[in-house]
C-alpha cells in the first residue's frame, strides 16, 4: 500500500514509519516539524539525539534500500496543498498523528490551548474535507487516546467506543442502539480528541469515510524492532514535565538518581501500551479496515492498566531510586479504578509486551547512556489545570532534592 504518515516525525510516527516500511509498504510522510520548534519554545530536547527527518530517512534508505519520502506540510494551515497533495498521490491509507499530543503542554496558558485546539481540530477536519472534496477513498487510522474517557469510576469495564443503551419511547418501548460512550476529558489536548469523534461519526455518516479511531493508552519504552538497526534511527525520548510520559520519566529518573515524582496521591489509574505494540495495532488496523458506509471502527489500543505509585514502587525497588511525593498540578480525582476491553486487537493477533524488567532495564541502559543530554530543571511538572493547585518546588542547585512549599 502507498501509506501517508501525518505526523511521521513524532513519537509514535516515526517507528510507525520505519515499521510500516520494513513491511514493504510505500510510507510517505508529511509533517510541519513542529514538535521540534516544540523543543526550541521550551528549551529542551530529546533524551536521545535525534538527527533530522532528511537525515533520518537517508540512513533508513542507507540499511534496508527503502525509502520513506518526507513532504513538509501544515495540516493546519495549508489546506489547498494537502488537498493537492492527495489529489495527486492518491494514497491508499493514512495514518493521522498530525496533533500536538502533550495534556500538560495544552494546559500551559491561553496561548497554549489556543494553539491546540487550532493545530488539532483544524488539522483533522482539513483532512476529512480534504479527502471528500478529492474523491479519494483511502481508509484513514487515526491515533486517539483512551483520555476521551476520562477517569471517573463508574464500576464497569470502558468498552471500545460505543456503548449499548436502552431509550425509552413514547410508545412505552425500549429502543437499543450504541451510542458514543460518553466523552470526558482531562485536558484541553484531551477535549480535541473528543472533538475529533464527532468529526469522525459525521463525515462517516455523511460522506461515507472509512474511518479507524485508536483510543491509546500511555506509550512506554524507547527502542522498536527497526529503531535497533542503526544509532540515527534512535526514537525520540522525552522526559520533560511537558512531554515525557509517566513511565518513562520515572526510568530516566531513577538512572540519574533523580526521585521518581509521583504527584497526588498517586492512586491515578493509567492504561499502557509498549511502543512495540502501538505500531503493531497500527498496522492490524490498517490491515483491517471498515467497509464504506460502516460506523467508525474504535479499538482500545491498550494492554495493561497500573495505579502511578505503583509503578514508582516497582521502578524503586528494581534501582533503588527515592518517591518524591508532590501536589497534583492536574484537576482530577486522587484515586480511579480503570478495567478497559480490548479484545478486538487481541482477537487480531496481538501478542501483548508487558511490564518486564528485562524491559524496563532496557530503557534506564538508553537512559544512563545520553544521561549526560538531561536538563534537571525540566524534569518537574509544573504546568497546572487551574492557578490555585500550582506546584511549587523547591530543589538544590542539583536538582536532587526536592519539596513542595506553599
Amino acid at each position: 500500500m502507498k501509506i501517508a504518515v501525518l505526523g511521521g516525525d513524532g513519537f509514535i510516527g516515526w517507528p510507525t514509519c520505519l515499521h510500516l516500511s520494513d513491511a514493504g509498504h510505500d510510507v510517505h510522510i508529511l509533517d510541519n516539524l513542529s514538535r521540534r520548534w516544540i523543543d526550541t519554545e521550551l528549551g529542551v530536547q530529546s533524551l536521545t539525539p535525534m538527527d533530522s527527518i532528511q537525515e533520518r530517512t537517508r540512513i533508513w534508505y542507507q540499511e534496508t534500500g527503502r525509502r520513506i519520502h518526507f513532504h513538509l506540510i501544515d495540516l493546519a494551515r495549508d489546506y489547498e496543498i494537502l488537498k493537492g497533495w492527495l489529489a495527486a498521490e492518491r494514497p491508499d491509507a493514512i495514518v493521522h498523528f498530525a496533533e500536538q499530543r502533550a495534556a500538560p503542554y495544552s494546559m500551559k496558558s491561553d496561548r497554549h490551548k489556543n494553539y491546540t485546539v487550532n493545530n488539532n481540530v483544524n488539522a483533522t477536519h482539513n483532512l476529512l474535507n480534504a479527502l471528500v472534496e478529492t474523491g479519494l477513498d483511502a481508509h484513514l487510522v487515526h491515533l486517539g487516546t483512551m483520555g476521551v474517557y476520562g477517569y471517573s469510576t463508574v464500576g464497569a469495564a470502558i468498552p471500545e467506543g460505543y456503548l449499548p443503551v436502552g431509550v425509552d419511547t413514547m410508545a412505552g418501548e425500549t429502543v437499543k442502539q450504541d451510542i458514543l460512550y460518553p466523552a470526558n476529558p482531562g485536558s484541553i489536548y484531551h477535549m480535541t480528541k473528543c472533538l475529533d469523534q464527532l468529526l469522525f461519526q459525521f463525515y462517516a455518516k455523511n460522506d461515507s469515510l472509512r474511518i479507524t479511531d485508536l483510543h491509546q493508552g500511555i506509550v512506554w519504552g524507547t527502542h522498536t524492532a527497526q529503531t535497533r538497526r542503526h544509532v540515527q534511527l534512535i526514537n525520540r525520548f522525552d522526559y520533560d514535565g511537558d512531554y515525557g510520559t509517566v513511565l518513562n520519566r520515572f526510568l530516566i529518573q531513577a538512572a540519574i538518581d533523580y526521585p521518581l515524582t509521583v504527584h497526588g496521591s498517586g492512586g491515578q489509574t493509567r492504561a499502557f501500551i509498549h511502543v512495540q505494540d502501538s505500531v503493531r495495532c497500527i498496522e492490524l488496523a490498517l490491515q483491517n479496515p471498515p467497509t464504506r458506509g460502516d460506523r467508525v471502527k474504535i479499538f482500545n489500543q491498550m494492554t495493561e492498566t497500573h495505579r502511578v505509585r505503583d509503578l514508582a514502587e516497582m521502578i524503586s525497588r528494581l534501582t533503588g531510586a527515592r518517591i518524591a511525593w508532590l501536589p497534583n498540578p492536574r484537576k482530577e480525582a486522587a484515586e480511579n479504578d480503570l478495567v478497559v476491553h480490548n479484545e478486538q486487537f487481541l482477537e487480531l493477533g496481538l501478542k501483548p509486551i508487558t511490564l518486564e524488567e528485562g524491559l524496563l532495564e532496557e530503557v534506564i541502559d538508553v537512559a544512563k547512556k545520553y544521561a549526560y543530554r538531561v536538563d534537571r530543571s525540566r524534569i518537574p511538572a509544573v504546568s497546572a489545570w487551574t492557578k490555585d493547585i500550582a506546584p511549587v518546588i523547591e530543589r538544590d542547585p542539583e536538582g536532587k532534592r526536592l519539596k513542595s512549599v506553599s
